[in-house]
């Protein structure tokens, strides 16, 4: 199986699937590194790790649907099974969505279907909730909002700060991004309307 990964930024939830690939933990080949963003630290992780790396900038295309076409032509020529998005800060289209359906993971920080968006943690701090978490989903039409494969609570302690409870979050997602990873991988997972069944091995 081929996985391509979809970073914008830092790709720390990137090198912890690479790490996990690695470690034979999810077995699949991590094929490429689809990027927008030419200063993202994830192409740095791609190259060490001899990823293969696309990247398509938006501002190169007239329109978004020129971008994904793009984007398109790469999955296809490296034949790609499965999409992990991985802090790529894009709204994929319902077109797009529609022609990889339950192949498009995502991660996103908080306890979903609260505080969705860009600004999870923070939503989430500010609003002085006790729990939060890390939610990994199907991706569909609407943004952040597909089927849920797997949730962890973490709990805002009353020390915390911004910076240590996004550290503590970001922990986390290292540990469940893989694993939700490592499931589709093995067949694991199955859609039921909106819930998603988890089959033993």
């Amino acid at each position: 199986m081929n996985i391509a990964v979809f970073a914008s930024g830092r790709g720390t939830n990137f090198g912890a699937i690479i790490r996990a690939v690695k470690k034979g933990t999810i077995k699949a080949y991590l094929s490429l590194l689809v990027c927008d963003n030419p200063g993202a630290a994830a192409i740095g992780r791609a190259r060490r790790a001899g990823i293969k790396v696309a990247l398509i900038k938006r501002k190169d295309f007239a329109s978004k649907q020129e971008f994904e076409a793009a984007i398109i032509r790469h999955l296809e020529e490296n034949k790609i099974d499965l999409i992990a998005l991985a802090g790529f800060m894009r709204v994929l289209s319902p077109e797009f969505v529609q022609r990889f359906k339950a192949r498009i993971l995502n991660i996103h920080p908080s306890l979903l279907p609260s505080f969705k968006g860009e600004e999870g943690i923070k939503d989430a701090f500010e609003y002085g909730v006790k729990v939060t978490g890390v939610t990994v989903h199907f991706v569909d039409e609407e943004m952040d909002h597909g089927p849920i494969i797997l949730q962890k609570e973490i709990k805002i302690e009353e020390t915390d700060t911004l910076e240590s409870l996004e550290s503590r979050i970001h922990k986390v997602e290292h540990k469940l991004y893989p694993e939700a990873l490592k499931l589709f991988v093995e067949g694991r997972l199955s859609i039921e309307g909106r819930k998603v069944k988890i089959t033993s091995r």
